[in-house]
């Protein structure tokens, strides 16, 4: 009888703590190999910080990590490469301005005679490219490619450093329908090839079509492991919460009255001078969600930016309930648009919505940090201030619900929620909303979903950006498409707003009044 395999990697009573924070507790998972193993868990779980001290960027406080049996003491990413780990992050790790085969042998260039290693690394690529379909032209400049073969090279990157265990985290949260099931289709093909693939992500259905078996994590305890055959979203998603999930958006029929937000012709550049919104139009009215999809990177950020006076317009009118706006991009012009009426949860949490440095109760005031009821003459008036965010961090679930705790310190989700919490909670006429569920579990989904509705229904007027088809069909009253820098009206067919997202009606993207 042939002997059973090791596990491919083994976490062995994991335990991890932040000071107060406990965010592995005992945790044990193992992922057989030549499988697809899938990790979830709500924001804070601790499934980003398990792999991270698989990874080698966190020392554990106890347990063990086991590579095929055997326990390896990783200390750093160096060694976890060494012994076959590679990881592809959320947020991609290359140099935009060197090639793709730059960009492979970076940090790995095997002594001065680069000419050499370039070569080798030219027939790797080849080879691997052959192996598991990640065409990618090896001389391209990385910052000219899309996403999608962005991240090929991420996976380049690690299969050329003999990665045979290859983690993903949130790997489609900025790819098309059809870059995800390009992905899809390299992840399977990595398994066919024996290749173990450990999948970090939110989205249920990804879960469920893709993965072999799924570890499912709540606070900082593993809940369960199942194997994806034997269960279903809605089982998932009551382990991850401890509780029954709805997995729809329950909306009535909307009831728009008047236009609240009108846009003509607006055309915005980046601060580096780039055009980037190009004689964008629409108008959103009382009680309804405009929504508009499309890939990052396609002029959404600045249109956003924009309307809630972070940047500067180049030329078109912004009027508010009939009032022209601030021109934006100089002191003074965000706070105006919020006195308009003006919320604004911004796609980049970390860039423009929060300051990593702050305790969260700063972060969670910001944009109203001048507030009388804030402020004390010359000092700031901390009970009143804990008092606020420590609501808004119970009404959103913000784990852990220390007010206190410095913003850098929450898990990724749990930093959207603040900033989310603190734009909502203000029952703005107008919310500009970006990404609002990126990065956020599947019970801070529904919640957020609800309010968003909830708001709708209270004569709010939402302009909801996503790259979340689902979201976006889901929510929406009515759908733009964005791509470079156009808008263009789309009808409510999933497989029609996925190909616009893509450019593949590029030609018809052009001005367009919603």
């Amino acid at each position: 009888m042939p002997r059973e395999r090791p596990p491919a990697l083994e976490a062995v009573g994991i335990d991890k703590r932040f000071g107060a924070v406990h965010a592995n507790d005992r945790v044990s998972m193992a992922v057989a190999p030549g499988t697809i193993h899938g990790l979830v868990g709500e924001n804070g779980a601790g499934k980003s910080t398990l792999m991270r001290i698989v990874y080698g960027y966190y020392k554990a406080d106890g347990g063990e990590i086991r590579i095929d049996g055997a326990p390896a003491a990783i200390r750093n990413p160096r060694q976890a490469i060494a012994r076959g780990i590679g990881m592809v992050h959320q947020h991609f790790i290359l140099v935009d301005p060197f090639t793709v085969l730059e960009n492979v042998v970076l940090g790995v260039e095997g002594g001065p005679l680069l000419r050499r290693t370039l070569a080798r690394a030219r027939r790797a690529l080849a080879r691997l490219e052959r192996e598991y379909g990640l065409d990618v032209d090896p001389d391209a400049i990385v910052g000219d490619l899309p996403v999608g073969l962005r991240q090929r090279v991420e996976i380049l990157k690690a299969l050329y450093r003999g990665a045979r265990i290859l983690i993903l985290d949130e790997p489609t949260g900025v790819l098309t329908p059809r870059e995800a099931d390009e992905l899809f289709r390299i992840l399977r093909a990595l398994r066919d090839q024996c290749r173990t693939v450990v999948l970090i992500t939110h989205k249920l259905r990804e879960i469920m079509a893709l993965t072999d078996r799924v570890t499912v994590m709540r606070a900082g305890r593993v809940a369960g492991h199942v194997d994806t055959a034997d269960t279903d979203r809605a089982r998932l998603a009551a382990m991850m919460v401890g509780r029954g999930v709805l997995l729809r958006v329950e909306k009535g029929e909307a009831a728009p009255g008047e236009a609240v937000l009108e846009v003509e012709n607006l055309a915005v550049r980046d601060r580096a001078g780039a055009l980037r919104v190009k004689d964008a139009s629409l108008a959103v009215r009382a009680g309804e969600i405009l929504g508009i999809a499309g890939v990052a990177g396609n002029g959404q950020s600045e249109l956003l930016e924009a309307l809630a006076g972070l940047l500067p317009r180049e030329r078109g009118a912004v009027r508010i309930r009939g009032k022209p706006a601030p021109a934006g991009g100089h002191a003074g012009a965000a706070e105006a648009m919020r006195r308009m009426g003006v919320g604004h949860v911004p796609e980049d949490r970390q860039r423009t919505g929060l300051v990593a440095a702050f305790e969260a109760s700063e972060s969670g005031i910001l944009g109203r940090h001048r507030d009388g009821r804030y402020n004390r003459g010359a000092l700031t008036n901390r009970p009143a201030v804990e008092a606020d965010v420590r609501r808004v961090m119970e009404n959103f679930d913000v784990r852990p619900p220390l007010p206190r705790l410095r913003t850098a310190h929450f898990s990724g989700g749990n930093q959207q929620k603040i900033v989310a919490g603190r734009e909502m909670s203000r029952g703005p006429d107008v919310l500009l909303v970006g990404q609002p569920t990126r990065g956020v579990d599947i019970g801070a989904v529904e919640s957020i979903h609800r309010r968003l509705v909830a708001m709708r229904d209270a004569g709010k007027a939402i302009l909801l950006v996503s790259a979340e088809l689902d979201e976006i069909m889901a929510l929406s009253d009515r759908i733009l498409v964005m791509f470079d820098g156009a808008l263009a009206p789309a009808e409510a067919d999933e497989r029609a707003i996925g190909l616009m997202m893509a450019g593949g009606r590029a030609g018809e993207a052009g001005t367009a009044r919603a």
